[in-house]
Formats: structure tokens, C-alpha cells, sequence
């Protein structure tokens, strides 16, 4: 663009703007920014350049803003990881064509781990509607539309400028909804260079998504009665108890309950706390299924779980019975559990702060329990962690090191309240069993603080988390956080990591490097299946990092592991990635998937 048509461009934009008149993109951003919202993660193009001009507008005022990510999915990956982080809507958007269907992925993700998140996507000019323009995704070409109906909420073409606050308000609201996921927007590039019909948004969005904190009150005075006769109890904790966590870890300390959690579930427990049972489902525990086991056992209460092959351990009957009593705030999850003796729907940190004030003063011969927690705060690491060893960690300073090896050091080497987001495949399987992050929190009540540990399940994309934990960090730049992915998914991924060094984040990326698709590969040999496919060629992760302007480090052994300068690298303002070398022999803890994959086969 030469300086004098950039000029004209400029004062075309001066000249609308001067007299207050936005455009479509313009009041999307004030929407936005009411929401608290600080970026919009997306990659731009000619038929979205219409937002992108609102959001150059947008960064001048210091407002909302652009991050640009290499691919579209990874923008949908760090909208979702920057939801996790703050609770606030997480907004990711692409052009049309592929833009968009490169987005479909990470929507989907969303979809199924309930993340609020608005989609918005491009169509080339309504006038150009079947008229083969480049990059046609209308429904006369390739149906993008059509498309994003089976992975989001609510899914909408803005067809007339009258319809699009409404439609964005609509989509909002589902985003947020009773069970909620993403909501697409698919606006022609001719609306949204249009100016907008209002001059400011209509509605008070936050008055709108205000949710009542409701609960069923009948079932919770039957749970209340349960409770208290009950003989022994077990918890399970789900995807969805961030804001209970302390609350629920006090009843259970109350009534000397057992706290197990599902995969989803991990980061939100302290497993030092004298309640901590481990983890059941996907890679879990034993000992937490021999809980389960117990004959005493009559009440098992499963709270914000949606009860899927990752929380049941394979929709094991030891769970599935009529001893479980499910807690849930969406309804559809209550469909996953018909053998349940109690359903029990409502907001649920108002179900446990009434548990707290009605269950405890009734309960006979109740144990009153300080909360434990306070003992082991003071400690400023994990000392032993005896209680680790009985989950089977190997140590071992042999190079190469031991998948269990590094997952139990990490929590040594990094501060507490470091957040741990773990790709799909073996990487996922490693932590789920091994890691353990060091928590103090203590707060009874974290109004929304979201855990230690995460991951993309259910749908188990890989790549989740290195786009995600970019997300995280954006949502808290203090935090320390650290991607924990496989060769793989960094080879299929890893682009995202040059969004880390230009955004200056100091991300902690953790590759287990293998030259192999881990899961795959021992996958087909513990069930005795054709070895194909899953071979990777040996790569120089830390050479790709550095060539990135990432810092590096190649670790062989644990002790490479523990002669790293720790201090200095968490004191960087780049991102530092670790290439380490584990032992490719080593059989991850995947015997339950692969029972059900070869129950599937039958």
C-alpha cells in the first residue's frame, strides 16, 4: 500500500469514527469489553479485515485486542485455556473458507468440556453468494454453517445488520447457557464493514448472564437425610467443582470422608490433604478404586462429573450403582447416571454451603476435623512425598529418564500453585498417575479459582494444551505455567510456540520426546496389534525452540533435570522450552482404554 492511498485509508477511518459512528465490529468489541474480555484470539483475512479494523481501534484506546495465532485451531485451543484461567469468555475468530473450518476442531473441543466461548467466523459478500467468490463457505459453496451446527450451542448467519446485536446477545447468552460450549456468529464481509444501526450495545450483558443461585431444594433435603445416616461416604470430584473445592474438602474433613477425583477433577484437590484418595477413571489409581470397593461403603456422592469412559474408569460398575447420589449444575449430565439413587440439580456452591450449615450439627458422632490442610501449608515443598510412592513412582537417574520419574520431580522443581496443562496421548496418562501439583490454597470458598492441572478431555485433541497454555498465561501473567505435550503433538502443533516469544510469555513447554505417537505405539502392543504407524523422526526440540527465539534445554537423565537453574528460568520473559529424552520402553498407564477399545472389537 503506498503512503498516500495508507493516508486516505486513515482518514477515511478518521472521518467515520470522528463522528461516532461504529461499525458491527465495533460494537461486538464493546460487548466485549463489558464482559471484561481482553483479546481475541484468530488469524486475519480479507473477509474478516473489517474486525480487525475494530480491533486496531480497539488497541489504540487500550482495549480489547488481537492475538494473532499460526493456525486458527490454536486460537480456538488459547480461547479455551484463557477461559479456564479467568472465567471469562473466551473469543476466537477466523476468516472464510478455511479459516473457519480450521476453527471447527477447536470448537468442538469446547463443545464437549463445556467451555463458554464465541466463535466469530467470515463469509465473503452477501451479493457474492453463489457466485463461486474465493473462499466461498456459504450454503450455495461449502457449508461452514452447516458445519459448526453439530459443536456449538447456538450457530447463526447474520444476514441483515437489524439482526446482528440480537444474534450477538443470543449467542452470549448460550455461550454461558445451562450447558455451556461455544457459540458461532457467521457474518458476510459486506455487514460487517457496515455501520452499525446503534451507537452503543442495547443491552446490559452482564445484567443478562446474572445467573439465579438456585438449587432443587426437595432433593437437597433428601441429600441432607442421606448424609447424615449414611455409614460410610466417598466424593467424587468433577470437571465442574472449581468453586466448591474448598467447601466440598471441608465436609469432607468434617465427616472424615474420602475425596477421590475423576482426571477432570485432579487439579482441585490437594493430594497431600489427609481426605485425598487418588484419582479414578482414565489413568487412575487402584487405590482409589479399592475405595470404592469397601463394604462399609453405602453413599457414593459424584459432584460435577459428567460421567463419562474418562470419570468412571469405563463406566465401572463400582461406581455405576445404586449407592451413587450425582450433584450436577447441567442437567444433561444427569442422563449418564439413571441408576442413581438421588439426582440433585442446582448452582453448586450454594448446594455446599448448605451442606455445611445443615449436615455437620446433625451429624452423629461427627468428627470435627480442622482443616488439614493447615499442617502441610507451611511446607515449602514436598518433602518425601511417601504418600507418592504408593501411587508407583520410579526413580532413577539412568538416562534416558523414567515418564514417572520426571511427572513426580516437576511439583520438586517448580513453585506451588503452578498450572499443569497436559497434552492428549501418553503425556496425558503420565501426569494423570504421577503428577501431583504442589497446592496451597486454603480458602474455603475461591469464588471460581480454577485448579492446578488440565486437560482437553473427552475430546482429547492433541496440541490442546501448547495453544492453551498460551491462552492461560495471557489470563494471568504471574502465574507459572507449564505445557506438558508430546513429540507429536508439538510436530503437529508446535507453531503455537512462536506465539509465546513474540506475546513474551514465560511458558514452561515439557516435551516427552520418544520419536514416536506413544499411545499408538504401545497401544498396539498391549493389544497385540500390527506395529504401523507410529514412528517420528528423532528431532532437535530445543534447536526448533531456539530457531523460534525460545530459550531450551535438552534433558537426557534426572539429573539433567535437577541441575537446571530453576530461579533463572522463571524469571525469564520468554518462554523456555524442555526437550527430554524418556525411556521409549517404559509402558504408560493405559490398561483401561485398552480394555475398552478391545471390548469395542467383540
Amino acid at each position: 500500500m503506498s503512503s498516500n492511498v495508507a493516508a486516505s485509508h486513515a482518514d477515511k477511518e478518521t472521518a467515520v469514527h470522528s463522528g461516532n459512528t461504529p461499525e458491527l465490529g465495533d460494537i461486538l468489541i464493546q460487548y466485549l469489553t463489558d464482559l471484561g474480555v481482553a483479546y481475541i484470539f484468530g488469524v486475519p483475512g480479507g473477509a474478516i479485515e473489517p474486525l480487525y479494523n475494530a480491533l486496531a481501534r480497539s488497541e489504540r484506546r487500550h482495549g480489547t485486542r488481537a492475538i494473532v495465532a499460526r493456525h486458527e485451531c490454536g486460537a480456538a485451543f488459547m480461547a479455551d485455556g484463557y477461559y479456564r484461567r479467568t472465567g471469562k469468555l473466551g473469543v476466537c475468530c477466523a476468516t472464510t473458507g478455511p479459516g473457519a473450518t480450521n476453527l471447527i476442531t477447536g470448537a468442538a473441543s469446547a463443545y464437549e468440556n463445556h467451555i463458554p466461548m464465541l466463535v466469530i467466523t467470515a463469509q465473503t459478500s452477501l451479493r457474492n453468494f453463489g457466485r463461486g467468490a474465493l473462499q466461498e463457505s456459504s450454503c450455495t459453496g461449502i457449508n461452514t454453517l452447516g458445519m459448526f451446527q453439530h459443536c456449538t450451542r447456538y450457530n447463526s448467519l447474520v444476514s441483515n445488520i437489524e439482526q446482528f446485536e440480537h444474534k450477538l446477545v443470543s449467542a452470549l447468552i448460550s455461550a454461558f447457557g445451562p450447558a455451556p460450549g461455544p457459540a458461532h456468529l457467521t457474518i458476510p464481509l459486506d455487514l460487517l464493514r457496515t455501520a452499525s444501526p446503534v451507537m452503543k450495545p442495547s443491552y446490559n450483558i452482564n445484567h443478562l448472564l446474572n445467573q439465579p443461585k438456585t438449587m432443587d431444594m426437595p432433593s437437597v433435603n433428601k441429600l441432607v437425610q442421606r448424609i447424615i445416616t449414611a455409614r460410610k461416604l466417598v466424593f467424587l470430584v468433577g470437571e465442574s467443582c472449581a468453586p466448591i473445592a474448598g467447601l466440598l474438602l471441608a465436609l469432607a474433613s468434617r465427616l472424615q470422608a474420602t475425596v477421590l477425583t475423576t482426571p477432570h477433577g485432579k487439579g482441585f484437590i490437594n493430594s497431600q490433604h489427609p481426605q485425598y484418595g487418588g484419582t479414578l477413571g482414565f489413568a487412575g489409581h487402584d487405590h482409589a478404586k479399592m475405595a470404592l470397593l469397601d463394604p462399609q461403603l453405602d453413599t457414593i456422592i459424584a459432584v460435577g462429573t459428567n460421567l463419562g469412559e474418562w470419570s468412571t474408569n469405563g463406566w465401572d460398575q463400582i461406581l455405576l450403582n445404586d449407592r451413587l447420589v450425582h450433584i450436577d449444575d447441567i442437567r444433561q449430565n444427569f442422563t449418564r447416571s439413571p441408576m442413581a439413587a438421588l439426582h440433585v440439580f442446582g448452582e453448586l456452591t450454594t448446594i455446599f454451603e448448605h451442606l455445611l450449615a445443615n449436615v455437620v450439627p446433625q451429624t452423629k458422632d461427627a468428627v470435627v476435623v480442622p482443616l488439614a490442610v493447615k499442617q502441610f501449608a507451611a511446607q515449602s515443598q514436598l518433602q518425601d512425598q511417601s504418600q507418592l510412592h504408593s501411587f508407583g513412582a520410579i526413580v532413577g537417574n539412568k538416562a534416558p529418564i523414567k515418564p514417572q520419574s520426571l511427572m513426580r520431580e516437576l511439583p520438586r522443581l517448580l513453585p506451588p500453585g503452578t498450572r499443569y496443562l497436559v497434552d492428549s496421548g501418553n503425556s496425558m496418562a503420565w501426569a494423570v498417575h504421577y503428577l501431583h501439583p504442589h497446592d496451597r490454597r486454603l480458602s474455603p470458598r475461591r469464588d471460581r479459582e480454577p485448579g492446578l492441572f488440565f486437560g482437553a478431555f473427552e475430546f482429547a485433541s492433541m496440541g490442546w494444551a501448547i495453544g492453551a497454555a498460551v491462552g492461560m498465561a495471557l489470563g494471568a501473567i504471574s502465574d507459572t505455567v507449564v505445557c506438558i505435550t508430546g513429540d507429536g503433538s508439538l510436530l503437529m502443533s508446535g507453531q503455537e510456540l512462536s506465539v509465546a516469544v513474540q506475546e513474551r510469555l514465560p511458558v514452561i513447554f515439557i516435551v516427552l520426546n520418544d520419536s514416536a505417537l506413544g499411545m499408538v505405539k504401545h497401544g498396539q502392543r498391549l493389544a497385540g496389534a500390527e506395529a504401523i504407524g507410529y514412528r517420528l523422526p528423532v528431532v532437535d526440540f530445543s534447536a526448533y525452540a531456539r530457531a523460534m527465539g525460545a530459550h531450551a534445554h535438552t534433558i537426557h537423565s534426572l539429573s539433567d533435570l535437577r541441575a537446571l537453574d530453576m530461579t533463572a528460568i522463571l524469571e525469564r520473559t520468554l518462554p523456555t522450552l524442555l526437550d527430554v529424552y524418556i525411556d521409549t520402553e517404559e509402558v504408560p498407564p493405559i490398561g483401561t482404554r485398552m480394555k475398552i477399545l478391545g471390548d469395542a472389537a467383540r
